[in-house]
């Protein structure tokens, strides 16, 4: 590593002008040598000790400042090698001590990893050493095997097996035995709620609560507020509400470490979780530590840059090909969303999978970790593309290597990869019928509406964590938060479910009192062939399913005569039942068509690959296990619900507690 980091710094000598390594009379080529070896020398070991506690100093700066000041820092360790150098023979201008630090830092990352890769010892040893470094002032690790939990964002079970056969995921191919090997795990979809989006699906799995989550966003008015899943204060706010409602602090309660969740489950060790974001003190510092982890090491800062340099070109190149060849359907992905993308494919998973291997490198109980790239990216190219296709390819490598670092872990683990949703392609609302949800709601109440349809604005979980990392509040305008008008309805959209309420009147309101009140609203929109259905409460009969042609069912007949409902498949009258009970649910639940032979719904916001509502692979995610832990369901019977998946989840745990203090034998024979 010395030698390689000495020839890099000869050779940048020889090619900046404003960077040499001989004083101005000149110099042998030996003494310049000397010099180069024992400046890289000195920028190795001012990076080893130095940078560590530079890093947790700035540890309150917002998360991608600090991957900005990642390179002046260093830069600046650079200049001061060359200041202690014994033999004072260099110097470099500031600007290029970044350069030359970023590249030395670079090479000497490409160098250990090369240099690992061909001897496994070596990275066996590393790895060891480090598991021993995290656990010096850690009781002992038990031998019972720990479980991680890593969720796929929005990728659907059919992606999934798609993706196997295609050859994009060889690590989860391996697993399922698709490569004619053994299998070692088995596949289970599963069954989402109404709201199919990561905010009740998460809060479900990691609380064992998605009762009052009605939709990623919607409005209170006890509270005169729009909930947003995604705004830390609203995920603290429902954080809290499922902890009371379940009765239990959350799956991650013992040992457990949550990484790029939205919630805690309950764990102590916590790293970009989004309930605790919106706090500047005390667990904030705590979540923000998985930045420090990450960034203290300046090679990580220098590949992690490269690379999201690569991915904003990459999204850029994407896009413009898509325009070029009249690619339909298509959203706008201009603007900030390149950076989003960026953060999400390269920032969010490197950090999030460092975080992942710190903690079974420190022998945790339970880590459940989420990783966000391949839902950004559906959102704007499609769930079914090339752009998402090549983020699949990543995902799976962050999977392989999280199963490396595992056969080194002080215990053996389990990893269990899931997901909270899939997603539904199709044509946005708005480009279909030039109007959006709100306009069209609009003008069944008699209301003017804008002669130029507005754009709605786009739910990606990502842009809440880059907001998150800057510090910014997650607010979509300030109008759709707090009315400014309370005759007016607030109009919300959570994909392709949308949601209307009356703010100036305090309950919910009634079939008859919106008639009464506004009496083409409800055939306006029942008859509208972008709407499935409608789900209103009734005076006469509870609650009531509306569709077109006067189409009128009372809940508790669907499972009779579905009516508008028969689209959507088995158990969308369960789920619409359920949402029925909630005590924020909107005054009317809209809906999006569905057409069942493609799969297609129509998003009420600007994506092309939705989820939120009922309609497609949005409803059906799935759950990888290892074979050794118990079935998830009987044969025959469906996994339905976010709540019933964390009850799995912690039956598993249980068994993981209970098992044989002997290593498992697959673990065994690794590390022999």
């Amino acid at each position: 590593m010395w030698a390689v980091s000495t020839l890099t710094m000869l050779a940048l000598a020889g090619i900046l002008p404003d960077f040499r390594l001989r004083s101005a009379d000149g110099d042998s080529a030996t003494d310049i040598a000397v010099t180069a070896a024992l400046g890289a020398g000195a920028f190795g070991l001012l990076s080893a000790l130095v940078w560590p506690l530079l890093v947790r100093l700035l540890l309150l700066v917002p998360a991608l400042v600090l991957g900005l000041l990642v390179f002046f820092l260093n830069g600046a360790l650079l200049w001061l090698a060359l200041r202690v150098n014994p033999v004072e023979r260099g110097a470099a201008a500031p600007e290029t001590a970044v350069v030359v630090a970023a590249v030395m830092s670079a090479v000497a990352s490409a160098t250990g990893g090369a240099l690992a890769v061909r001897d496994d010892d070596a990275y066996r040893r590393r790895l060891y050493r480090l598991a021993d470094r995290r656990r010096r002032s850690d009781p002992p690790c038990p031998a019972t095997p720990g479980t991680v939990f890593v969720q796929l964002d929005g990728v659907g079970h059919d992606v999934l097996l798609s993706a196997v056969g295609k050859g994009l995921m060889p690590t989860v191919a391996r697993w399922l035995g698709a490569d004619g090997g053994r299998p070692t795990h088995r596949l289970t979809p599963w069954r989402t709620d109404w709201s199919s989006q990561t905010g009740a699906s998460q809060l479900g799995i990691l609380h064992g609560s998605t009762f009052d989550v009605p939709a990623f966003r919607w409005y209170e008015k006890a509270r005169r507020e729009v909930m947003v899943c995604n705004r830390p204060t609203s995920a603290a706010e429902l954080q809290a509400r499922a902890i009371e409602h379940s009765g239990h602090a959350g799956l991650l309660a013992r040992d457990g470490a949550s990484r790029g969740n939205l919630f805690s489950g309950g764990a102590d060790e916590q790293a970009l979780v989004l309930s605790i974001a919106a706090r500047r003190r005390g667990p904030a510092a705590r979540s923000r530590a998985g930045y420090f982890a990450y960034f203290s090491d300046p090679a990580n800062a220098v590949r992690t840059a490269l690379s999201f340099v690569a991915e904003v070109g990459r999204e850029i190149g994407q896009s413009v090909r898509a325009r070029m060849r009249g690619r339909r359907p298509r959203v706008s992905r201009g603007g900030l969303y390149p950076l989003v993308r960026a953060f999400a494919t390269v920032v969010e998973r490197d950090v999030v999978t460092a975080a992942v291997m710190g903690d079974l490198l420190a022998g945790r109980s339970a880590v459940y970790a989420d990783l966000v790239a391949y839902d950004e990216v559906a959102h704007h190219s499609g769930p079914a593309s090339r752009d998402t296709e090549q983020v699949l390819r990543r995902l799976d490598r962050a999977l392989a290597l999280i199963e490396n670092v595992a056969e080194h872990a002080p215990r053996p683990y389990r990893i269990v990869v899931l997901s909270d949703h899939g997603q539904s392609p199709g044509e946005t609302f708005r480009a279909r019928y030039g109007l959006t949800l709100a306009d069209l709601v609009r003008a069944g109440c008699g209301l003017p509406v804008p002669r130029r349809a507005r754009r709605t604005h786009s739910g990606a979980e990502a842009r809440a964590a880059v907001r998150a990392a800057l510090r910014r509040p997650v607010e979509e305008g300030a109008e759709q938060h707090r009315p400014s008008r309370g005759s007016e309805p607030v109009v919300l959209a959570s994909g392709n479910l949308g949601l209307v309420s009356f703010p100036d009147v305090p309950h919910r309101m009634t079939k008859e009192e919106i008639d009464a009140r506004h009496p083409a609203l409800l055939p306006t929109l029942a008859n509208h062939p972008g709407i499935g259905f409608l789900l209103v409460r009734s005076e006469r009969h509870g609650g009531v399913v509306l569709g077109a042609y006067g189409a009128e069912i009372p809940l508790d007949e669907l499972d009779d005569n579905p009516g508008p409902l028969a689209p959507f498949g088995p158990g969308a009258a369960d789920v619409v039942r359920r949402t029925h009970t909630f005590p924020h649910t909107a005054d009317i639940m809209v809906n999006s068509f569905h057409d069942p032979a493609d799969g297609e719904v129509l998003a009420f916001e600007e994506q092309i690959g939705s989820h939120g509502g009922l309609g497609g692979a949005q409803s059906r995610p799935f759950l990888l296990s290892p074979l050794v832990l118990s079935v998830p369901v009987p044969e025959g019977a469906e996994l339905a619900g976010a709540e019933q998946v964390h009850h799995v989840l912690r039956r598993w745990l249980t068994e993981a507690d209970q098992a044989d203090t002997r290593p498992l034998p697959d673990h065994r024979e690794r590390a022999a």
